[in-house]
């Protein structure tokens, strides 16, 4: 779906260059981790020129009421691909909630112009291709940053095309129409996410790590709704319980160690 695009490409482009990165041994989702940050600092510099510009003139000459109504018609759009992934991972209340919400915002809301459904309590539940996949057990595969697309993984990279074939661009009679709709998406995603920039770049010693981690962090929870299962990586020694056998006066040194990292530098699969 475009939303789900142009999420991931403002995503991939809110870090900025910022200079050569120490690269370590890369973790078990990020195998390409030295093509990735190469692939992050490209899409950085297209976001400084480009893209952060824009979305800047954006909201500084469109009015707020203007800039909300376009974001409105866009997830209106965006949740009628929602009713159909949510079906297809039988999900038959939150199917008929977003059913609900399209019918309300698009009859009474001009089109999805106004979003009457909120208040209503018909509150947004997005899904989108690579959340199905997820849901029926494919796994996310790496982590994989794309050419101005930005973060993503194997899983999601292979639901693209699916997702852009229902994205608003469909509604446009030519070319020029969608490009049209497409940069209008692209410039109001990123006005709305200047603040989150702002505070990235504050607090971020490793931008490129944090978003990583995020991303990923954020599509396992989406997959799961909220309530993503234990991994290996996620249980530590305290969280076991004790051996039966195991005597609690006994004194024993300290059994929990962090797992060794290397320094060695990862392989250059650098542009």
């Amino acid at each position: 779906m475009m939303r789900q695009t142009v999420a991931r490409l403002v995503l991939g482009g809110v870090l900025l260059a910022s200079g050569p990165a120490v690269v370590q041994a890369a973790p078990a989702n990020d195998p390409f981790e030295g093509f990735n940050r190469s692939v992050t600092r490209f899409n950085d510099t297209v976001d400084e020129w480009a893209l952060r510009p824009l979305a800047e003139g954006y909201r500084k000459v469109v009015p707020e009421v203007i800039r909300i109504g376009v974001d409105n018609v866009f997830n209106n759009l965006s949740d009628v691909w929602s009713v159909v992934n949510n079906a297809l991972q039988g999900k038959g209340e939150a199917t008929v909630v977003m059913t609900m919400r399209v019918i309300v915002n698009t009859t009474f809301g001009f089109g999805g112009l106004l979003d009457w459904a909120t208040p209503m309590g018909m509150e947004r539940q997005t899904e989108d291709f690579g959340q199905t996949l997820g849901a029926w057990g494919v796994s996310a595969g790496p982590y994989i940053v794309l050419p101005l697309l930005g973060p993503s993984t194997l899983r999601d990279t292979a639901a693209l095309p699916i997702d852009w074939q229902a994205g608003p661009t469909q509604l446009a009679h030519n070319s020029d129409q969608q490009l049209a709709i497409t940069a209008l998406k692209v410039v109001s995603t990123r006005a709305g996410l200047l603040s989150a920039t702002k505070m990235l770049d504050d607090l971020a010693l490793d931008k490129y790590t944090f978003v990583r981690d995020a991303y990923l962090a954020r599509r396992l929870n989406q997959v799961y709704d909220g309530n993503p299962p234990d991994t290996p990586e996620e249980t530590t020694p305290e969280e076991a319980p004790p051996a039966p056998e195991a005597v609690p006066a006994a004194p024993a040194a300290s059994a929990v160690s962090a797992a060794p990292e290397s320094g060695a530098p990862a392989s250059a699969a650098a542009l």
